[in-house]
Formats: structure tokens, C-alpha cells, sequence
């Protein structure tokens, strides 16, 4: 293992305000997420309910946030969270909760109540970064007084639904860049040694440590397989550091992290991870990855939750 030193900061040194200003700075707008993501949400409207759930203070006239959900909502129907872009650069995350919205989610109405935040973090898909202005990532950031305010958004939005969550997927992406850019970039900030570590090549899901749900994660990569491959573990049994407990299926405690899919108390949670570096695959591909993901997810649901 090398180590690596950022271009920021002094080593061992965690960031002050100079900084994180520096850091900012460096910060450029590269895609619109007003052209991109909510032209294809206001396509949905006359199919589904959509809402603005808040707008980020950074330009709240950008930085809308939009929530669709399914119609016909029933207390008898068991509800359903899909959330992409808590990371805004992974960008599948956002186009595959999308084009379940418009391809498939009509389709599972009868048997859920089904709500989708396409892109919690509209500020960092313009910027292609993981964090937000602030240097905070929004995916840690699910815990009492938020230091994020996407994620603090993100949950209002869940405490108003009034009900109770049987699943919540969280469509994300393992990139080159996790390497490159952004963990050594955290590791910076936080004054620590950046260790380096392979990135995977393929397709894989995150689970709770503490309510794993094996069989429901088998269904998710069973279904993926059929559009993109399963990453394999790497030379000592792992993915990004973790023990797999099954081909492509790795588990983090989600609460104690702060984590996204832990925001609704759901019995079943699924971290989607798409590899769009790979030369095996597609942008489309990798967006019909996260469908098919979600698709897998309430498939299994389906047939056997009562």
C-alpha cells in the first residue's frame, strides 16, 4: 500500500476554514441539473405526484428538490423509499432512479405506495463531487441536526409521509475517482493518512450489519446480473475493505454511519453500487442496472412479504 498526499492542506493537519474555502474554490459547474434531471421530472407529472420537498440555500432558484411519488397511495399497501444522487456525482444513482420512474413504477402501484427522491444532492451533480459546499458528505450525514441540508431535507421529507417504510433502496456508484479524487481528498480533511485501495470492478450492494435481509440482497444481484457483472472480491476476500457475505454483498452498520438507507428504519435496505468506469458497460446499462436493482428488490417483496 502507498500512501498519497492531497493537493490541499498540510498533511496530518485536519482542514480549518481556509481550507475548505480552498477546496470550494477549485469547484466548477459542469452539467445543469435544471436541464438534466428536472426536465425528466416534470415529464412524469402526468403520471405521477410530484412535489419540491425544499431547495438547497447555496441558489435555492438551481437547487430545487423534487419528490415523485405513485398515486392511488393505500394504508393498506406497504411503502417504498428509492433514493439516487445523495452522491450528485454518481450519476446512475439519479438516471436509474429516473427511468424506474418512467419505465417500471407504474407497474408495482397496485402492490405499493412507492415515493423517489431522484437527486438529493442537485448541487453536487452539477459539480461532480461527493460532498457538498461545506466539505460534508451528505451520506454520513443522516443523524439528529443534519450538517447537511440535503440530508436534513431528505429527512422532513420521510417524517412527513406519516408511515412506516417496509424497504428502502439507495442507488449509488463505485467510480475511479473514489480513488483518484475523493478519498484522499477526505483523508486530507480529516488530517489522516490516505491509504490506497483497489476499486471494484462490477456491480455490488451494501446491507445492514445489523439486519442483513441475505436472501433479499441475493434477489437484487440475481436480477442485476442479467445487465451488468457482479464485482468479485479482491485478493483478500474484500470489497472497498469489507468481508463479502456473498458474491457481490458486502454489510456496513448503517445508523452508527449516518448512512442514507438507514434514514427510514425500513426492514429492508439495499446500497445499490454501479461501476461506470468499466469498459464492460454502458451509461445506459448502467442505468438499467439500478432499475433492474430495484426491480429485483420489490420482485422478492412481492412474493414473499404478506
Amino acid at each position: 500500500m502507498q500512501s498519497s498526499t492531497y493537493h490541499i492542506g498540510e498533511a496530518g493537519k485536519a482542514w480549518g476554514s481556509d481550507e475548505k474555502a480552498q477546496w470550494l474554490a477549485q469547484t466548477t459547474i459542469k452539467r445543469s441539473y435544471l436541464e438534466q434531471v428536472v426536465t425528466k421530472i416534470d415529464a412524469l407529472k402526468n403520471d405521477f405526484d410530484v412535489t419540491q420537498y425544499g431547495a438547497l440555500s447555496y441558489a435555492p432558484d438551481k437547487y430545487p428538490l423534487f419528490a415523485i411519488k405513485t398515486r392511488d397511495w393505500d394504508s393498506n399497501k406497504p411503502t417504498i423509499l428509492i433514493t439516487g444522487g445523495i452522491h450528485g456525482y454518481e450519476t446512475s444513482g439519479v438516471h436509474g432512479a429516473l427511468a424506474f420512474a418512467a419505465l417500471e413504477a407504474k407497474h408495482y402501484s397496485d402492490d405499493f405506495n412507492i415515493l423517489i427522491a431522484p437527486c438529493v444532492s442537485p448541487w453536487g451533480y452539477e459539480t461532480i463531487n461527493r460532498w457538498n459546499p461545506n466539505t460534508v458528505d451528505p451520506n454520513r450525514s443522516f443523524i439528529p441536526n443534519s450538517p447537511a441540508e440535503e440530508s436534513a431535507a431528505l429527512m422532513r421529507l420521510v417524517q412527513e409521509q406519516k408511515t412506516a417504510f417496509l424497504a428502502h433502496i439507495d442507488l449509488h456508484e463505485t467510480t475511479d475517482t473514489d480513488e483518484s479524487e475523493f478519498r484522499p481528498a477526505l483523508a486530507a480533511r480529516d488530517g489522516k493518512e490516505y491509504i490506497e485501495d483497489s476499486v471494484p470492478d462490477g456491480f455490488y450492494v451494501v446491507g445492514d450489519t445489523e439486519n442483513p435481509q441475505d436472501a433479499f440482497q441475493t434477489a437484487i444481484i440475481d436480477e442485476v446480473r442479467h445487465v451488468t457483472h457482479i464485482a468479485p472480491p479482491d485478493d483478500n476476500g474484500n470489497i472497498i475493505g469489507e468481508a463479502i457475505t456473498q458474491e457481490g454483498v458486502i454489510n456496513y452498520p448503517l445508523k452508527a454511519l449516518g448512512l442514507c438507507a438507514s434514514v427510514t428504519g425500513a426492514l429492508y435496505t439495499s446500497t445499490t453500487e454501479v461501476y461506470p468506469d468499466s469498459p464492460r458497460v454502458t451509461e445506459e446499462e448502467c442505468n438499467m442496472a439500478q432499475v433492474a436493482a430495484i426491480k429485483g428488490a420489490l420482485d422478492y417483496l412481492k412474493q414473499h412479504v404478506k
